[in-house]
């Protein structure tokens, strides 16, 4: 089933609809203000990749160009890009990069244990 993305033109906010016949897209109403005015924007599509393709793009030499071994935000980026690639939850590792670090990119763990 489509979903079509709206933006209200009263405040300016997205709204997502599951639309089952999109030449009669019923009474769509801003999810944050009750507005109908709202306009249909262009979304991305999804095209589901392969496990074997999206190792295969994670194992290209091109993906480790930003790559600082011994910077663990640099690191730490470079784990969050696979697990999202992946399909798995990264929450901590998003945690880790959101903490404060002194000038050298370390991060202080020292409150942690």
């Amino acid at each position: 089933m489509p979903i079509y993305e709206y933006s209200c033109q009263e405040c300016r906010k997205r709204s997502s609809f599951l639309v089952m016949n999109p030449r009669h897209p019923g009474s769509i109403v801003c999810r944050h203000c009750g507005s109908s005015k709202l306009e249909r924007l262009l979304s991305r599509f999804a095209a589901p990749k392969s496990e074997e393709s999206r190792l295969e793009s994670l194992a290209d030499p091109a993906n480790l160009g930003g790559l600082d071994e011994s910077d663990p935000r640099s690191v730490a980026r470079l784990m969050k890009k696979m697990g999202e690639e992946m399909g798995e939850d990264m929450s901590d590792v998003e945690a880790m990069l959101d903490q404060p670090g002194d000038d050298t990119g370390a991060i202080d763990h020292s409150d942690s244990f």
